[in-house]
């Protein structure tokens, strides 16, 4: 069985409810996603209501003090706790962002915590990111160039050609905007989404990358890139405030240029 993670305002079975300390004074509910393929259960939403003053700012906090002390089966992926990794992107409060960016404070009633939406799910919190890396890696996101470089000696850029891959280097491959994109819900096969298509362009403006006409032609096609219809989640949802959806007008205008 597969499980695929639902729009963050469907319905899903009530689950166990966990009740806070009879010492808590500032009592706060996550009403978080569980799923497991080796339970044969169906979807469920349980609730955890901790004690804010014995936890951490950030929704991340609360769901590592619900790991260790109150739930330790809960699953989620979580690394650097910085924002640079993107390990712990999942929709919070109807969202897709990272957890360990988002303040427990911002969400006035229960803090409702999915996976990732319409991705298949591992277990919990945990997206099968699988199908985005094979389509990050059909991309091919290096540098590719015929020429030598000069010998002893980097390739190099002036300010302005770097100032041009500002607002995409940054990306962290969290697909927060990829899973936010209603496009890539009903074309995921096809379509590389926004994510992707943001790393495209990433080294199709570089200026010490010579392969700009073979990652043009490849991404010639009506479904890869066209499925785009700038809905403009993808740059909404973002959580280090890039524009993917800049990142693909520009393909399409370079595709339209080389043909006039």
């Amino acid at each position: 069985m597969v499980e695929f993670a639902l729009p963050a305002n469907s319905k899903v079975g009530q689950g166990k409810s966990h009740p806070a300390p009879a010492s808590a004074k500032r009592a706060k509910e996550f009403r978080i996603y569980r799923w497991s393929p080796d339970d044969g259960q169906k979807p469920r939403m349980d609730s955890y209501t901790i004690d804010l003053d014995q936890c951490g700012p950030m929704v991340l906090d609360a769901l590592i003090k619900i790991k260790n002390e109150v739930d330790s089966t809960l699953t989620f992926r979580r690394s650097c706790r910085e924002g640079i990794c993107g390990s712990c992107a999942m929709n919070i409060d109807g969202t897709n962002t990272l957890a360990c960016l988002k303040p427990i404070d911002e969400v006035k009633d229960a803090v409702r915590i999915n996976p990732l939406p319409h991705m298949p799910v591992v277990k919990d919190l945990v997206p099968d990111l699988s199908q985005a890396y094979a389509q990050l890696r059909s991309i091919e996101p290096w540098m590719q160039a015929d020429t030598p470089p000069p010998p002893d000696a980097e390739r190099r850029q002036s300010p302005d050609e770097r100032a041009e891959l500002d607002g995409m280097w940054e990306c962290i491959l969290c697909f927060c905007c990829t899973t936010s994109c209603p496009s890539y819900w009903w074309n995921g096969d096809r379509y590389l989404g926004p994510a992707v298509l943001l790393a495209a362009y990433r080294w199709i403006a570089d200026s010490r990358d010579e392969a700009t006409g073979a990652r043009l032609d490849a991404l010639e096609d009506p479904f890869k890139l066209y499925r785009c219809h700038t809905i403009m989640n993808c740059t909404e949802t973002c959580p280090k405030g890039l524009n993917p959806a800049k990142a693909i007008g520009k393909i399409k205008q370079l595709l339209v240029e080389r043909q006039v």
